[in-house]
C-alpha cells in the first residue's frame, strides 16, 4: 500500500512536495489543504482534492504523513505542535537559533497524539547537518565551515514579505569569497559571522509605504539580518519578477582537521551542493524523509525527531540487501 502524503500550504515548497511525490513509486497525493479558497488553487495532479485546512481535521484517517509547507517566521512553530497532535508530519523550519525550542514543543505534542514528527529537514537544517556531525566524529581536532549560495533564502525572502510595508522581495545569501579562499586552502581562519556572508535584498514597497522604516526593520531583524551586512534594492514589481525569478540556491560544509601524534597531517571534508531549484530539492528531501516518517511510525515510534536520528536505509526504496549489494 502506497503512503498517502498530505500537503498543508500551496507555495513554492507545497508545488515542489506535488512534484517529489510524482516520482517516489511508493507515495501517492491525498490531498492538498490550504487557507485560501480551495477552488482558486489548481495542482498538477488530477482527481486529488484541495481542501480548505478548516476541513483538516477530518482527514486524520486519509493522511499518513502530513507535509507542512509554510514559512519558519510565524507559520512552522504554530502549525507544526498543532498539527502533530493529529497526524505524522515532517518541516523544514529552518531558524538554527530556535531549533531546541521548537523540537520541544512539537515533541510534546506528538507524544500526545501518538504521532512521529520531525522537524528542520531540507538541505541546511538536513543535509549540511548530517554532514557536520560525520565530520566532526571523523575528524575531532578541527573547525568547521559553512557557507550558503550565492542564492535565494526562501525563509530570509518569507521574512522580509512579513514586514509591514513590502509587497514582494527575494534575499540572495552571499559567501564572502576571500573567506571561502581562506577556508579552501587549509588557513583555519577564525570568522565571525558577519565575514563569512553577505546579504542582499531586492525589495518591491506597498504604496506609500516607508522605505526608510522598511530598511531599518529588515536590517535590525534577529536571526536573520541583524549579523550580517544587508543590502537593501527597492525595485519596481515589474523588475523583480524579470531579474529574480529563479530559486537557485546551494552552499558548502567543511571540516578542517588535523591527525597524527604531532598533528603533522592536514585534512579538509568538503561536501557541496548546487541547485537550480531551492524548493524542490527542498522537497525532494523532505519526501525521503517522509519515507522513514512513516516507518518508524509503523514500528510503534512517537514523538519527534531530526535527520539525526534516522538510519539512511529508512529513506531508501529499496531493501537492506539492496543497499548493500550497490551502494555498500
Amino acid at each position: 500500500m502506497k503512503t498517502r502524503i498530505g500537503i498543508l500550504g500551496y507555495g513554492n515548497l507545497g508545488r515542489g512536495t506535488e512534484v517529489a511525490v510524482m516520482s517516489a513509486p511508493d507515495m501517492e497525493l491525498a490531498a492538498v489543504f490550504t487557507r485560501r479558497d480551495p477552488q482558486s488553487v489548481s495542482i498538477l495532479t488530477e482527481g486529488v482534492p484541495v481542501v480548505s485546512v478548516r476541513e483538516i481535521e477530518k482527514w486524520t484517517d486519509k493522511i499518513d504523513v502530513l507535509v507542512l509547507c509554510g514559512g519558519s517566521a510565524t507559520d512552522l512553530p504554530v502549525q507544526t505542535p498543532e498539527y502533530a497532535k493529529l497526524f505524522n508530519v515532517i518541516d523544514s523550519f529552518d531558524t538554527h537559533a530556535r531549533i531546541p525550542e521548537h523540537f520541544a514543543n512539537v515533541d510534546a505534542a506528538a507524544k500526545e497524539g501518538g504521532k512521529v514528527a520531525m522537524i528542520s529537514v531540507g538541505w541546511d537544517p538536513g543535509l549540511f547537518s548530517l554532514n557536520r556531525v560525520y565530520a566532526n566524529a571523523i575528524l575531532p581536532d578541527g573547525n568547521d565551515y559553512t557557507f550558503w549560495g550565492k542564492g535565494v533564502s526562501q525563509g530570509h525572502s518569507d521574512a522580509i514579505r512579513r514586514v509591514k510595508g513590502v509587497k514582494n522581495a527575494k534575499q540572495y545569501t552571499v559567501p564572502v569569497q576571500s573567506a571561502l579562499d581562506s577556508v579552501r586552502n587549509g588557513e583555519n581562519p577564525t570568522l565571525t559571522t558577519r565575514q563569512k556572508h553577505l546579504r542582499e535584498c531586492y525589495v518591491v514597497l506597498q504604496e506609500g509605504a516607508d522605505a526608510a522604516a522598511v530598511e531599518k526593520e529588515i536590517k535590525e531583524m534577529p536571526n536573520y539580518f541583524a549579523d550580517y551586512d544587508t543590502t537593501v534594492h527597492f525595485i519596481s514589481e515589474e523588475e523583480l519578477l524579470k531579474n529574480h525569478a529563479g530559486m537557485a540556491h546551494g552552499g558548502i560544509v567543511f571540516r578542517s582537521g588535523k591527525t597524527g601524534i604531532n598533528k603533522e597531517n592536514n585534512h579538509i571534508i568538503e561536501y557541496s551542493l548546487k541547485l537550480d531549484s531551492n524548493p524542490e530539492f527542498t522537497t525532494s528531501v523532505l519526501i525521503a524523509y517522509a519515507r522513514a516518517v512513516k516507518r518508524m511510525y509503523d514500528e510503534g515510534v512517537k514523538g519527534a525527531k531530526t535527520v539525526l536520528d534516522i538510519p539512511p536505509a529508512y529513506l531508501s526504496t529499496m531493501s537492506g540487501e539492496e543497499l548493500r549489494a550497490h551502494y555498500l
